[in-house]
C-alpha cells in the first residue's frame, strides 16, 4: 500500500512540475517570439522555437509518467514503468527535429543576410529570459531528483542549457549595438548544433534504459552488503538487475550457504533477506538461488583454494564462486566471472588445459559468467 502511495505521490509531483515548465517556456517563447520578429533576429526566434519544443517535451513527459503509472495487467504483469522510457525518446525526437529545423533556417539567414534591429527592449526581455530559465532549471532539476525522475532532470538540464543559449544571444545582441557587426545568424546555427547535441545525447541515454544499464555498483555493494551480513551467507553471487522503469527494480541472485542447512532454513533466511533488501533499497528480490559449501571435507577445501588460486591467477578471472567437489565420483564444478577482454570460448579453453594438468581424474564443469554487476 506504502509503495502505492509513494507512487502516486511521485506523478503528482511530476506533472505540477512539467505544468509549471509548460507555462513558463510558453510565456518566455511568446516574449522572445515577440521580440525577434520586431527585431528581425533570427537568433532570437531559434531561442523562442527551442523554447516551444521544451513545452512539447514537458507535455509528452507528463503523458509518459501517467502511462508508466497504469496498474499492471493481464498483458504488462510487470506494470508500464518503461512507459517513461519511450516518452523520453519521443522527447529526444522532437529536440532533433527542433535543432535540424533550426539550423537549416539559420543556414538561410546566413546565405541571405537580414539586418537586425536591436532596442532596449529586447535586451530587457532576454536578460529576464535567462534569469528565468536558470531558476526554471534549478527548479525542475531539483524536483526531477526527489521524483528519481530521469525525464525531469533532463528537462531541468535542458533549462540551464538554454539560459547559456540565451546569453549567447544576449551577446550578439550587445555586439551588434555597440559595433554593427551582425552574428545573429552563426549564433542561431551554435544554437542549433547544441540543440542536435541535445538531443543525441538524451537518445543516447533513454537508449541505454531500453536496451539495459550496467547496474549501478553502489546498489549492487549495497544489496550484497545486507546479504553477507546474514552469518549463514558464505558470498553473494550472480546478482542480476531487472528494470522495469523508475523505482521499479527487481533482483535475483545466488547465495553460497552451508551445505548443514535445511530447506526450512534455507526458506526462513530467504525471506529475512527479501523483506530487509526491500526496506533499505526498494529493490524487489524476486529470486534467490542456492550455492552449497562444503564444510564437511578437508580434502575438498584444499582443492578448491588450488582451484581458486590458478582461476584468479588470469587478469580476466574476476571470480570463483559456487565450487563443488565429489572425491569419490572425480567430478568439479564452478563458476568464474570473466571480463569482457576474452572470449568465454578463449577463457575455458586456458582453464579447462591448465585444471587437467593438476587434476587428470576429474571431470571439470566450468560455467562461464558474464561481468555484468562490477
Amino acid at each position: 500500500m506504502s509503495a502505492n502511495i509513494q507512487n502516486t505521490d511521485r506523478d503528482k509531483l511530476i506533472v505540477r512540475t512539467s505544468l509549471v515548465g509548460i507555462v513558463t517556456n510558453i510565456l518566455l517563447a511568446g516574449f522572445k517570439a515577440a521580440v525577434g520578429f520586431v527585431t528581425g533576429s533570427i537568433a532570437i526566434i531559434l531561442d523562442a522555437v527551442n523554447n516551444l519544443s521544451d513545452v512539447l517535451s514537458s507535455a509528452i513527459t507528463i503523458i509518459g509518467a501517467k502511462l508508466a503509472g497504469k496498474s499492471p495487467d493481464k498483458e504488462h504483469p510487470m506494470g508500464h514503468g518503461r512507459a517513461e522510457y519511450l516518452s523520453a525518446l519521443v522527447v529526444a525526437a522532437i529536440i532533433l527535429y527542433a535543432g535540424i529545423t533550426s539550423a537549416t533556417e539559420a543556414v538561410k539567414k546566413i546565405l541571405s543576410p537580414q539586418k537586425a534591429n536591436y532596442n532596449a527592449a529586447s535586451i530587457i526581455i532576454i536578460s529576464v529570459a535567462i534569469i528565468v530559465k536558470i531558476v526554471l532549471g534549478r527548479y525542475v532539476t531539483a524536483k526531477g531528483r526527489l521524483a528519481k525522475s530521469g525525464a525531469l532532470e533532463a528537462s531541468g538540464k535542458d533549462a540551464l542549457n538554454d539560459a547559456m543559449i540565451s546569453v549567447s544571444v544576449l551577446a550578439s545582441a550587445l555586439i551588434f549595438i555597440f559595433t554593427g557587426l551582425a552574428l545573429e545568424a552563426y549564433v542561431g546555427l551554435a544554437i542549433s548544433v547544441m540543440i542536435v547535441k541535445s538531443g543525441i545525447e538524451m537518445t543516447s541515454d533513454t537508449l541505454d534504459d531500453i536496451l539495459g544499464r550496467r547496474a549501478d555498483p553502489e546498489v549492487v555493494r549495497t544489496i550484497k552488503r545486507l546479504l553477507t551480513e546474514e552469518p549463514e551467507v558464505r558470498g553473494a553471487y550472480d546478482l542480476f538487475l531487472y528494470n522495469y522503469g523508475p523505482d521499479r527494480d527487481y533482483c535475483s541472485v545466488h547465495l553460497e550457504l552451508p551445505d548443514t542447512m535445511t530447506v526450512e532454513e534455507v526458506d526462513v533466511l530467504t525471506r529475512k533477506v527479501q523483506m530487509k533488501v526491500f526496506s533499505e533499497t526498494g529493490v524487489v528480490l524476486t529470486g534467490v538461488g542456492v550455492y552449497s559449501f562444503n564444510t564437511r571435507s578437508d580434502e575438498i577445501a584444499e582443492i578448491r583454494n588450488k582451484v581458486q588460486k590458478t582461476v584468479l591467477s588470469h587478469e580476466w578471472a574476476l571470480q570463483l564462486h559456487a565450487f563443488y567437489a565429489d572425491t569419490e565420483a572425480k567430478t568439479m564444478r564452478f563458476d568464474v566471472v570473466m571480463s569482457f577482454d576474452i572470449t568465454h570460448k578463449e577463457g575455458l579453453e586456458i582453464l579447462q588445459r591448465e585444471l587437467k594438468e593438476l587434476y587428470p581424474d576429474y571431470t571439470m564443469m566450468i560455467a562461464p559468467d558474464i561481468d555484468i554487476s562490477g
